[in-house]
């Protein structure tokens, strides 16, 4: 039971340090410290040393009308969650090439943004990154609606999914539409241990 509320715990928050009003060398900090010091963090505690990232760059912050798109993407996760589906919500035709913003079709449901940019493998994570998933409560930092199709799409807040920090974790990784070649030189770089 104790995993179960402190992994509630975790998420409560990642949600209040997203929704803060702090700038991003505050968010950076907050999260560090979430990392090092709370029992569901995905992490080795105690090795932790900080998360590694770009300097922040606004040129890679855009506002963006997304393009309407239909369709479907099941993912097998190979563990509990099973086949997820994945609806497409739009395609934001970023300066970096086409991503396509993703529903999942889990309790509640959720905005999803991974991608794998020209980066990957060698700076950040090779599986890619999420720029957000709701679900677990990373909202208004990396996407932002700005009313009816806009969106504020914000690369310095890209981050790994968990998987990057341990194999113990499972996560969906940037399907073949979200993966573009252009280098995105922000957000979060490479874990090291």
């Amino acid at each position: 039971m104790a995993n179960r509320l402190e992994l509630a715990d975790w998420r409560a928050r990642v949600a209040a340090l997203y929704l803060s009003d702090v700038d991003i060398n505050g968010f950076r900090t907050g999260r560090d410290a979430l990392f090092a010091e709370h029992p569901q963090s995905p992490v080795p505690r105690d090795t932790f040393t900080g998360l590694r990232y770009f300097d922040p760059d606004p040129s890679f912050v855009v506002e963006l009308a997304l393009t309407p798109a239909n369709g479907q993407l099941e993912i097998d996760t190979g563990g509990d969650d099973g086949v997820v589906t994945y609806e497409r919500v739009g395609i934001a035709p970023t300066p970096w090439g086409p991503l396509t913003l993703w529903w999942i079709h889990a309790y509640g449901g959720g905005l999803f943004l991974p991608f794998r940019d020209g980066t990957g493998g060698r700076q950040t994570y090779g599986g890619g990154r999420y720029l957000t998933d709701t679900v677990k409560g990373t909202h208004g930092r990396g996407l932002t609606w700005l009313g009816q199709d806009t969106v504020r799409l914000d690369f310095n807040y890209a981050y790994n999914p968990s998987c990057a920090y341990d194999d113990a974790w499972l996560c969906p990784l940037a399907p073949p539409e979200n993966r573009v070649p252009v280098e995105i030189r922000a957000g979060e770089l490479n874990y090291t241990a």
